[in-house]
């Protein structure tokens, strides 16, 4: 698993940095830790963000601090789990407008770190399932969280995920019934969508996280709605 940690004053890194050494040891795992002193200097190192699983982000750094370099960080990696730790609890209502996982206090992470670890660890568990379909181009294994949706036109059915398009001749209604509990949306009788990848429904357009748009039937779009908020609300 890959770990970040993003903080400017060396005590605190190293101090986080021991509080996951010894969290890995006691559960037996293997985690990679890489450390960054300041937001820009992260912000530069794409493959090392997108590649990460958990960045502990300093709220209070210089230049750029915690909350913007959080912004960057969720355009770069959406799935990766932010936690903002800082001296200062006014800022936990700021963790919540850039979408962080956790938010600790420096003075509590001996209390705290073990807690917040074992929650993110059974969250990306989760996140990690897998499913397998024999696709024209072969069979294939896809984790959930790289589907983004699934097309329907001429007989085939296109599965556009992260890491390209594949086709497959098996009826739509029967791939909802595989992915609807993992997440996934009927938006229209030719779309099914992985709700995770949505930015905003609005005037039957469902815009998702890539900027494109998908038009929503008028008659299912109060349907398509209330079960996006069920499944925001859910996270």
């Amino acid at each position: 698993m890959n770990i970040i940690i993003c903080e400017d004053n060396k005590k605190d890194r190293l101090r986080l940095k021991r509080l996951l050494q010894q969290y890995e040891t006691n559960h037996n795992l293997k985690f990679v830790i890489t450390e960054f002193s300041s937001g820009e200097e992260l912000c530069t190192t794409l493959s090392c963000v997108q590649n990460g699983q958990i960045i502990f982000l300093d709220i209070n750094m210089a230049e750029m601090d915690g909350l913007k370099t959080a912004v960057q960080i969720k355009k770069q990696n959406s799935q990766i789990h932010i936690v903002l730790v800082t001296a200062f609890l006014n800022y936990a209502l700021d963790g919540y407008k850039v979408k962080a996982s956790r938010f600790l206090l420096k003075d509590d992470l001996e209390k705290t770190i073990t807690e917040c670890m074992d929650d993110l660890l059974i969250e990306i568990h989760r996140n990690k399932r897998t499913v397998v379909f024999s696709f024209v181009e072969g069979e294939k294994k896809l984790r959930i969280e790289d589907i983004i949706y699934i097309e329907t036109y001429k007989h085939k059915n296109f599965f556009h995920t992260k890491t390209g398009v594949f086709s497959i001749y098996q009826k739509l209604d029967e791939i909802e019934m595989n992915l609807k509990e993992f997440g996934f949306l009927r938006i229209h009788k030719s779309f099914l969508v992985n709700m995770r990848y949505i930015k905003k429904i609005s005037s039957y357009i469902m815009t998702l996280k890539d900027g494109r748009e998908l038009s929503v039937p008028k008659a299912r779009y109060p349907f398509v709605k209330q079960q996006y908020a069920v499944f925001k609300g859910a996270e």
